[in-house]
């Protein structure tokens, strides 16, 4: 009994004392900046991998000059027909800014993110156009998916081997 407690106390003292924090505290990282100018609000508008790729995960900013205190803004990405509007929001990192946490962009292109800002010095609207967005890393996403699908056909066939190796013959 006393063995058993003492193994317990220790597995649970070395989980606890061994976590690491959780990786979603980094900070956001800002490697290249644009400058919008939204009405009576210039805006930086941070991305954290440069240069941008479609289907790549990453961190979007966005900062008036003069911080977010006392202000609302819309955010709208567009490709062609492909347009996607929402609320500016803190981002979850980096509280003092809006942002978009690992986001990433559907499409190849060139993009155009739209901001209406609403605030004390009143309505501003501007565009960041012709952002670049290149092809999408790696192979094709469907050559992708068909890699990763081995082993489990492989875990398929041995359980059906041994299924058929195991089976009670009468």
């Amino acid at each position: 009994m006393r063995k058993t407690l003492l193994g317990l106390l220790g597995t649970i003292g070395l989980l606890l004392g061994l976590a690491a924090p959780a990786s979603a505290y980094d900070p956001v990282n800002v490697v290249h900046t644009e400058q919008v100018q939204a009405g009576p609000y210039k805006m930086t508008i941070g991305f954290s991998t440069w240069p941008l790729k479609a289907m790549q995960s990453l961190d979007f900013t966005f900062t008036p000059d003069d911080g977010i205190a006392s202000k609302a803004g819309m955010l709208t990405m567009s490709l062609g027909d492909y347009v996607m509007d929402e609320p500016l929001a803190r981002h979850p990192r980096k509280r003092e800014v809006w942002g978009l946490d690992i986001r990433s962009l559907p499409e190849p292109g060139e993009w155009t993110l739209r901001f209406d800002v609403e605030g004390p010095a009143g309505v501003g609207t501007g565009e960041l156009k012709n952002l670049q967005v290149m092809q999408q890393p790696g192979p094709p996403m469907g050559l992708s998916w068909a890699v990763s699908t081995i082993p489990l056909f492989g875990l398929i066939a041995l359980i059906v081997v041994a299924w058929r190796r195991t089976r009670v013959k009468v």
